[in-house]
């Protein structure tokens, strides 16, 4: 039976997943539709899952040990959060984007996040509450170097939305977290770790013109900076979306 690759993130460098950007959670144990909707959603983020991939009941159900009602409610949260396709008479696929959508999922990214960047420089205290952002940046540089993948992935993308969350604004950080989550899925099949560029070194420059309260600079280096994510991506029919799994006993995270 095909299982989910196990999750290898080291612990060390705080890589949040991408499932614990969202918006709270309730206090106590997660419910077992949280626990798979989690698990679904990391695995999708961190790549181990690919664009494409039929996500099917009886697979879901033996690898998290728990009901089809449960697989269903967990895959249908997801299709309301645009990760998981449910198609009649096919069944439950991770969402892969068609052209239009790839234009209009990073329009909006540019746009809102332009959004954050002018809040952010309007504070009083920015350069304040940027510092734990910076600490941040340098724990994806260690896993860029290291060779840490899932942790450098993890943390490139809660870059962004931990951005917006210093705004404690909580309607604006969901937006961002929705649509960072989906410009994930759209750059799966077309980048590469090896390939791209040190998004660490990017991530530094916007927080220092944001500190400096160049909104100007700040907006054109992150427009730069997911343009460059764009125009990377090369996405190629026909990739094998069973990649993403292998014969690996999966370890419940949660």
């Amino acid at each position: 039976m095909l299982r989910l690759k196990p999750d290898r993130a080291a612990q060390d460098l705080k890589a949040p997943r991408a499932s614990t950007l969202r918006d709270p959670k309730p206090a106590g144990e997660p419910s077992d539709v949280d626990r798979v909707y989690g698990e679904i959603f990391d695995a999708a983020m961190d790549r181990r899952l690919l664009p494409g991939a039929k996500l099917t009941e009886s697979t879901l159900c033996a690898a998290f040990d728990c009901s089809r009602g449960t697989v269903r409610a967990a895959l249908a949260r997801l299709a309301y959060d645009k990760l998981v396709a449910i198609e009649p008479n096919r069944g439950a696929y991770v969402w892969q984007a068609e052209p239009k959508e790839v234009h209009d999922v990073f329009a909006m990214r540019r746009a809102l996040e332009c959004i954050v960047i002018d809040m952010l420089v309007a504070l009083d205290d920015v350069a304040d509450r940027l510092e734990p952002l910076r600490g941040m940046v340098e724990r994806e540089q260690r896993a860029f170097e290291q060779g840490d993948r899932i942790s450098w992935l993890r943390l490139s993308n809660a870059f962004h939305v931990e951005l917006a969350r210093v705004l404690d604004n909580q309607v604006l950080t969901d937006m961002l977290a929705g649509l960072c989550a989906r410009t994930t899925l759209i750059i799966a099949l077309g980048d590469s770790t090896e390939g791209s560029a040190c998004s660490y070194l990017e991530h530094r420059d916007i927080l220092d013109r944001i500190a400096q309260r160049d909104a100007a600079g700040a907006r054109a280096a992150m427009d730069h900076h997911l343009k460059d994510c764009e125009q990377r991506m090369d996405v190629e029919p026909g990739v094998d979306p069973w990649s993403a799994f292998q014969r690996h006993t999966l370890t419940p995270s949660i």
